[in-house]
């Protein structure tokens, strides 16, 4: 019996809505980047790129556990000498919540140009509307 290996023409790919109000940012990012690379289709090929879009809501209502909100940091670096940033989680949380999520999922995703393709099948949105009900998105609960 022969290993089936997919193609990248016979994907077929759906679309989810994640709504991510309530939910730890940690465990929610691990599921999407799941959906993202297709681990949860039979077809899963790990050289190719099976996985399906997903669209997130309500980014400003994710949580953090612990005292994370204080500790952790987001951080930058420019390459040039001093060119650290380092910004605390609440903070970053409050201004750019869809970039938060962003991050967290892509740092779950491999780190090479399968990666890069996988993540342009996230998009993130900020409160409950987004522009791709053309592509009639399934609702998909995520369970913590």
């Amino acid at each position: 019996m022969k290993t089936y290996m997919a193609k990248a023409n016979e994907i077929e790919r759906k679309w989810y809505v994640v709504d991510a109000s309530g939910k730890t940012l940690g465990r929610l990012a691990s599921e999407v980047a799941k959906i993202l690379k297709g681990k949860h289709k039979p077809i899963y090929t790990p050289h190719v790129d099976t996985g399906d879009h997903v669209i997130i809501i309500n980014a400003e209502k994710v949580e953090l556990t612990g005292k994370k909100l204080d500790q952790k940091m987001y951080r930058t670096h420019s390459s040039y000498p001093g060119g650290l940033k380092e910004v605390p989680y609440r903070k970053f949380l409050t201004e750019k919540p869809e970039k938060a999520i962003y991050e967290a999922v892509r740092g779950m995703l491999p780190h090479n140009r399968l990666g890069r393709q996988m993540i342009k099948k996230l998009k993130v949105y900020r409160g409950a509307e987004h522009p791709h009900e053309a592509q009639k998105p399934e609702v998909l609960e995520i369970n913590q």
